[in-house]
């Protein structure tokens, strides 16, 4: 991305004309990354310009080095129109999937292939200063480290657990002891213009644009990992909600108990359904006597050990999996029943113990949600895996800087 470009988009105060230049520019971008390779005749087909405009729009693009010339294309008679596209290398996207013992870190181009990634770097997420530091050192050493150079790197998106405002980059759970939004924080310490998403919603939409979704246009994305989260897909749009804060699918109160929940209510399905709940059911059956294959003590137990206990047939862990699997399906019942959705992705680390838990989920949804609705929703796993925030964050910050803007 060439810095004339950049300043144009980033402008404070883009007058009319700048606004109408810069939005046809990112109409041409926004079709080449979505769509691939066209002529000039079907760019102004497309975008319902002449073709001296779109003539004009792409020398201006070819300067800035962010489209190529690629040459004739095969024509069925007459002279061979040239057919254009993004330029390889052109510019970056920087994904970042903070989990709770790990982050994944990921680097995209514009037409969304994954160049350069590395998953699970040791990480202990905590709300204070140290994380944050660390978090930042992090993505600094990635950076340093990739085979292009930093400024073509157009913007990094980072995603998170809790509630967090994108638009404003304020994240109200985590990291919350600066005045400045902390992707203003975070983007004086790298470098980079930062973008600030909720972790299930980037999962969601890596794994809409990327993934196991198809032509559905209702989606309901579950994250199931140490917390349970949702990422809303209704009508082919994310779904946030009035202040962006919507998906808290972990905090819906169904049970009557009197265990606390991380949010500090009492009875939220997380409370015996989550992965941190797993997990503290697990140490009480170890501390219990019974047995198990996972070989530390019941203090150092975490998710990881259990999902690959059940992956080598722990009685233990494959039954605990299958008791959180009937209460997180009971949820399922709840959202099938309220939205109607053609498909649920079921995300997360606990995914990936496949049908031990999604087979006790299904059971569930057949029993508690209604038949004439569940028929029309389909159940799935995530394609992507842990790749789905990254690829999320990446995505969604291109298509925030592709965004129209408007007077």
């Amino acid at each position: 991305m060439t810095k004339a470009f950049f300043e144009e988009i980033n402008s404070d105060f883009p007058t009319g004309v700048a606004i109408k230049n810069v939005n046809l520019k990112k109409k041409v971008i926004s079709y080449f990354a979505k769509t691939g390779n066209a002529t000039i005749a079907e760019l102004g087909k497309e975008l319902h310009l002449s073709v001296p405009k779109i003539t004009s729009l792409l020398n201006i693009l070819i300067q800035d080095g962010l489209v190529q010339d690629h040459g004739k294309v095969d024509s069925t008679g007459g002279r061979k129109p040239n057919v254009y596209g993004l330029a390889p290398d052109s510019a970056f996207f920087l994904g970042i999937d903070v989990k709770t013992h790990h982050i994944n870190i990921g680097l995209t181009d514009f037409q969304k292939n994954l160049i350069s990634s590395f998953e699970r770097y040791p990480y202990k997420l905590s709300n204070d200063k140290e994380s944050l530091d660390e978090l930042c050192h992090v993505i600094n050493t990635f950076i340093a480290d990739l085979p292009i150079p930093k400024e073509k790197i157009l913007g990094i998106g980072i995603n998170l657990a809790g509630r967090i405002n994108y638009a404003k980059g304020y994240n109200y759970n985590l990291f919350d002891f600066h005045e400045d939004p902390l992707s203003k924080v975070i983007e004086k310490e790298i470098g980079i213009k930062v973008f600030l998403e909720n972790d299930s919603r980037a999962m969601a939409y890596g794994e809409y644009c990327s993934g196991v979704v198809d032509n559905e246009k209702d989606v309901l994305f579950l994250n199931l990992d140490y917390g349970i989260g949702m990422g809303m897909i209704i009508n082919n749009q994310l779904f946030y909600g009035k202040s962006g804060y919507s998906g808290e699918f972990g905090h819906i109160p169904m049970f009557q108990n009197e265990k606390m929940c991380k949010c500090g209510k009492k009875g939220c399905l997380e409370t015996e359904a989550a992965g941190w709940a797993l997990v503290e059911m697990f140490k009480e059956q170890m501390l219990a006597g019974a047995s198990t294959s996972v070989n530390v003590s019941p203090e150092e137990v975490n998710l990881d050990h259990i999902i690959q206990a059940a992956h080598n047939d722990d009685v233990l862990a494959i039954e605990l999996i299958a008791n959180i699997g009937e209460k997180i399906g009971r949820g399922v019942a709840l959202l099938i029943n309220i939205f109607n959705p053609e498909l649920v992705v079921l995300g997360g680390s606990l995914s990936s113990t496949e049908d031990y838990i999604l087979l006790p989920i299904k059971s569930a949804i057949k029993k508690y949600s209604l038949s004439l609705v569940n028929n029309d929703t389909q159940l799935k796993i995530s394609k992507l895996g842990d790749q789905a925030g990254i690829i999320g964050a990446c995505l969604l910050v291109r298509h925030r800087y592709l965004a129209l803007e408007h007077n």
